[in-house]
């Protein structure tokens, strides 16, 4: 290629060689920093929204899309809600917006409890399964279980409802609802930054599909490598940090809805519903 003078054969080889020492980053960064879940995260025990009704939480799951490539005949399948193929992965995060597991190359049709049940049913895919008495928080979408807390169905859940309707959760399952959808949101910002800063996987090249499943963990692991090193300022993380903080301000300014029955609507949600 004229503008690197170098051949595009020549570039295609050291760009493997870059991903594939990627990919095995990944299998030192993207995983849990304490894999014994032993200390409660300094987000929860340092904001009253989530101390101390979520202390036992660690982490966050969720799925998300991610553009493909494939030839006519392969991309039927991978043809998702959005009307385009995608490749659907899964990913586990901690409260640091690091990615501590990730489970890539699914089809865009796929849904996010098939893949996740093909990720936790066999432990040599090195999932980062919950202690006894931990879990992780997951959307309705995710089946229900011990080490997996879900929101109340058919109740009100995002927080852009609660906010066109002044803010305010009516009733123990809103409540809880609300606090659950605020804490999950850690995943959905990790997504957020992890896609606008690696553009690749928004206009994914046509590469063998391998190497875009491949993609997807280089970046994860390029992700995790610069939030546990920051030398300096990194402008995506630092905004979604902000609106987290603007959030928890706002919190403050309100002040805690009726404490004790929060602890209580935890108690009963986490002892009948895991």
């Amino acid at each position: 290629m004229e503008r690197f003078q170098h051949s595009s054969e020549t570039i295609s080889r050291y760009f493997l060689v870059g991903l594939n020492s990627l990919v095995s980053l990944a299998h030192k960064v993207v995983k849990p920093e304490d894999p014994t879940f032993h200390s409660i995260p300094s987000q929860i025990t340092n904001d009253p929204r989530y101390m101390s009704f979520f202390k036992d939480c660690i982490g966050a799951i969720d799925g998300t899309h991610v553009d493909a490539r494939l030839s006519s005949e392969e991309k039927v399948a991978f043809i998702g809600r959005c009307g385009a193929p995608t490749q659907n992965v899964m990913a586990v995060c901690d409260f640091n917006m690091r990615f501590t597991f990730v489970m890539a190359g699914w089809e865009g049709s796929a849904q996010d409890s098939r893949v996740f049940k093909f990720a936790t049913i066999n432990f040599i895919h090195g999932f980062p399964y919950p202690p006894l008495s931990k879990y992780y928080l997951v959307d309705a979408g995710y089946p229900l279980q011990r080490g997996y807390l879900k929101p109340y169905p058919d109740t009100k859940y995002h927080i852009p409802d609660f906010e066109r309707s002044s803010g305010v959760a009516r009733g123990k399952k809103e409540a809880f609802n609300k606090r659950h959808s605020s804490l999950r949101g850690v995943i959905e910002r990790a997504f957020g930054v992890w896609k606008k800063k690696w553009v690749i996987l928004r206009d994914m090249p046509s590469y063998p599909f391998p190497k875009q499943v491949q993609i997807v963990v280089a970046t994860m692991a390029l992700h995790n490598f610069i939030r546990r090193h920051p030398s300096r300022s990194d402008t995506e993380f630092a905004i979604v940090e902000d609106d987290s903080d603007n959030e928890l301000e706002k919190f403050r300014e309100v002040g805690a809805n009726d404490v004790s029955m929060w602890a209580t609507v935890i108690a009963f949600h986490i002892t009948t519903d895991t």
